[in-house]
């Protein structure tokens, strides 16, 4: 593809308001596809259409999206009230106006399946055709509430028909705009003073730039999207769960061209900015999500989920396990059904069993967990075995405490260590135990009541019982 960059691009993106069908408190753009809000993947492909100035027309009623994209690098700008596409272009004339000479991508903030290559396909179809207004259409069986581009006889562009207004002629039209456009800057401010044309709702017409250049006798042109799916905007939990699904395909398409194993696509969820290795392998009903990475050999699932977690090569991630803000080193092995929790890491060849619970803990290479336990800010060493029933009792309700085990040690099943507390190199800690002091390298530590038995004491009181004294 053309170096787009060269095109010297800048975007706005138009991300008022909350959506007409979109429930919530907050303002549609911050609704997740495939673990990232809306606006971000129409950033990210204006940023990978080569766009390097970046302006986003908010609301001032929306202050969550500057929240939310805090520290960005983006421009904002603000349409109060927010009444369209029109008033966003007029808010950021000043803007605008400042870098004139550059090529203007305008986008809806509601485009999740948008791709980069499209953009970048748009601004070199601009380019060639010396257009000063290029739209983005596509043809749909049933296009629905779309806009209609309107085109004349010989076939080129003379304007835009919203759908509201549109007529029944127009509404049979199967070619709509998608909200995406490529203007030359000049041009395009001297037709603003022609947008304010409001209507009974007080709303000015967001399209009739596209017909203002044309009856001016510039020349627009439209491209016709290869994926007409990269159109479909969002206004509804519907469209956002069908967003979602066409997304998670796409990016496991992606994945398996590069050499990963995933036994179940229609399954499986990986989020944008996952990292998978070629021969990583996904089991059925596997979630990725965040910044997780998954190394070569590595296997992981079913039904697991993994957030900001790296698993390394060889790794083993078995059944319905919850791994977040994880280290799991190359050869360990987790599960079936363990919870490790952030700032946890799991050394090399190091097991974490069944019903585990790791929170902001570290196992040596080699140390074992097999069995129901609880381990909390513990340290422990290579090789250290941790028997089934263990907890360490970090919290004391004002503070947490630390737990080192060292290197070698033998902690029995059912202990409970009191932190913080210091288990030695190579000692044993008898099953059942109470530990509240440190325990020097190579010792046995007991820490349970003494055993009592009383000989024959279940027989007599069953006796007693049946001659009704009990």
């Amino acid at each position: 593809m053309t170096n787009t960059a060269a095109f010297n691009v800048q975007a706005l993106v138009l991300a008022a308001g909350r959506g007409s069908h979109m429930p919530g408190a907050f303002a549609k753009v911050l609704h997740l596809a495939l673990g990232v809000p809306l606006l971000e993947h129409v950033l990210r492909a204006a940023s990978g259409a080569g766009a390097d100035n970046l302006l986003v027309a908010v609301s001032r009623q929306d202050a969550d999206v500057e929240s939310a994209f805090a520290g960005r690098g983006l421009e904002f700008v603000y349409q109060d009230p927010p009444l369209g596409p029109a008033s966003a272009l007029q808010a950021a004339q000043p803007l605008l106006a400042r870098q004139a000479s550059r090529t203007l991508l305008v986008l809806n903030g509601d485009l999740p399946l948008l791709r980069a290559s499209t953009l970048g396909s748009l601004l070199e179809t601009h380019r060639r055709s010396g257009a000063v207004a290029t739209l983005l259409s596509a043809r749909l069986a049933a296009p629905g509430a779309y806009d209609r581009v309107l085109r004349d006889p010989d076939g080129s562009v003379r304007g835009i028909a919203e759908v509201r207004d549109a007529s029944p002629e127009q509404r049979a039209i199967l070619e709509i705009s998608a909200g995406v456009y490529a203007f030359e800057v000049d041009a395009l401010l001297a037709a603003l003073p022609g947008l304010l044309l409001p209507d009974a709702r007080c709303e000015s017409y967001p399209t009739n730039v596209i017909g203002l250049l044309a009856a001016a006798g510039h020349m627009v042109c439209a491209l016709d999207a290869a994926d007409a799916r990269e159109a479909q905007g969002v206004d509804s939990p519907a469209e956002l769960a069908q967003a979602n699904r066409l997304l998670r395909e796409r990016r496991v398409e992606e994945l398996l061209a590069t050499g990963v194993f995933i036994e179940d696509p229609a399954s499986t969820w990986v989020g944008l900015d996952a990292q998978l290795e070629p021969a990583a392998v996904l089991r059925p009903f596997t979630v990725v999500e965040g910044r997780s990475v998954v190394r070569s050999r590595a296997c992981v699932g079913p039904f697991s989920r993994l957030v900001d977690t790296d698993v390394g090569p060889g790794a083993l991630i078995l059944d319905h396990c919850l791994l977040r803000e994880a280290v799991v080193e190359a050869g360990a092995q987790v599960g079936p059904f363990a919870h490790v929790r952030p700032e946890s890491v799991i050394g090399r060849d190091a097991r974490v069993g069944n019903f585990v619970e790791l929170k902001k803990s570290r196992l040596g290479e080699g140390a074992k967990a097999s069995h129901l336990s609880y381990l909390g800010d513990a340290s422990i060493g290579p090789g250290v075995n941790i028997g089934a029933g263990t907890i360490t009792c970090n919290y004391d309700g004002t503070h947490k405490h630390a737990t080192r085990i060292e290197a070698g040690a033998f902690i029995g099943s059912d202990t409970t260590l009191v932190a913080p507390v210091t288990i030695g190199e190579g000692a044993y800690v008898g099953a059942g135990s109470t530990i509240t002091e440190d325990v020097p390298p190579g010792a046995l530590a007991l820490g349970r009541a003494r055993q009592v038995v009383r000989p024959d004491w279940a027989i007599k009181r069953r006796a007693a019982q049946r001659k009704g004294k009990l």
